[in-house]
């Protein structure tokens, strides 16, 4: 069963662009691979770029013979790179807004201070974001609504 969960940006005007993603989208998982292999703008950029993924993995390049059939293992699956479906990635006008919209399951965003936060799709539309590190590290609870 799909653990979904939106992907974003937070640009330097404040919008923030951002793709779905399908598999995994819990923090031990997807929250750990994005903490650990995207800390830089211009590779989250790029993540952001593919549109909307089927599995996030730590790599965005894709080697020749990568396709959504054949994936290589430790690349990131893109419907559009990889399944040739239209591109995919959705626009919101301010982080409050991002945060406030469908998250899925799990909302991530990087944002303009290149820290990584996180927010549970069930939890209140008020409740703020929390740093990813910390609910990943343990020093924070996720909160949830579930």
């Amino acid at each position: 069963m799909a653990t979904r969960s939106r992907i974003g940006i937070e640009n330097q005007d404040g919008t923030v662009t951002s793709v779905y993603c399908h598999w995994d989208g819990y923090p031990e998982n997807n929250g750990q691979i994005l903490h650990d292999h995207y800390q830089d703008r211009k590779k989250v950029e790029k993540l952001i770029a593919l549109g909307s993924i089927s599995i996030l993995s730590k790599e965005v390049d894709a080697p020749e013979g990568h396709t959504y059939k054949t994936p290589v293992d430790g690349v990131t699956v893109a419907y559009h790179r990889d399944r040739w479906e239209p591109l995919e990635a959705k626009k919101s006008v301010c982080v409050e807004n991002y945060f406030a919209d469908d998250l899925e399951e799990y909302g991530y965003l990087f944002t303009k201070d290149n820290e990584w936060v996180i927010k549970d799709g069930y939890s209140a539309k008020n409740q703020p974001p929390q740093k990813l590190s910390a609910v990943l590290d343990g020093s924070e609870l996720l909160i949830s609504g579930h």
